[in-house]
């Protein structure tokens, strides 16, 4: 007859199994309810606080929705500032299995959106860079399906027309800060008269925010 494990080896193969578990977690993912929340909490806790040319929350939740719900992957985000926005951004790729590639001319708001993409458990989704845009946006290799726009808003029409090529069929670009209402600006009215030029191209306002263009391919030529 076979001897019942005492009370310390059955003790002692729990803690090997507890310590088993505890590894892999360690080793896995961020499981994606985890990340949810850390992602809510670092967004609340900063609420209010975002300066240095951020979006506002509204456009912030826009660009997610639309990420998620056409499933993009391959993200461009030209200009970073603080990280709001490529927060926002890489929390939808999170959800879809993509990557943001993000750049930023200046350095010290460069190194804060590394801390807060870091801070918001992001960093793994964002593939951020240092530079100038003028140079490394043309030089980039694409495909991207989602590209947003919030720099130098004089370079607006550059930066859609060196991207153009790279940007898939039902892909989106989306340039921050063009309005209608907003139409008398001269970045504003040549940005949103190029973007209606191209007949493959079907372009419509997001009004909740600050004001943001949505561009969508819908035909390759």
């Amino acid at each position: 007859m076979r001897k019942p494990l005492s009370l310390f080896v059955i003790a002692c193969l729990l803690m090997v199994v507890a310590w088993s578990k505890s590894r892999a977690e360690l080793q896995s993912p961020v499981a994606s309810g985890d990340l949810d929340g850390q992602v809510r909490k670092f967004l609340q806790s900063h609420r209010g606080t975002w300066h240095d040319m951020n979006v506002p929350e509204a456009d912030g939740r826009k660009l997610y929705d639309i990420i998620v719900d056409h499933q993009y992957r391959s993200a461009l985000e030209i200009g970073t500032s603080t990280g709001h926005s490529g927060t926002w951004i890489a929390w939808a790729l999170s959800k879809t299995g993509g990557k943001l590639v993000t750049i930023e001319i200046d350095r010290e708001r460069h190194e804060q959106a590394l801390a807060n993409f870091q801070g918001a458990g992001v960093a793994g989704y964002v593939d951020a860079r240092l530079g100038d845009a003028h140079q490394i946006v043309p030089a980039l290799p694409g495909p991207f399906d989602f590209v947003f726009c919030d720099a130098d808003k004089d370079w607006y029409n550059n930066y859609l027309e060196a991207v153009l090529p790279k940007l898939t069929v039902g892909g989106c670009f989306a340039a921050h800060n063009i309005s209608e209402r907003g139409y008398e600006a001269g970045y504003s009215r040549r940005f949103l008269q190029l973007a209606k030029s191209f007949p493959y191209l079907e372009t419509s306002i997001f009004t909740g925010g600050a004001g943001m263009s949505l561009t969508y391919k819908i035909a390759a030529k």
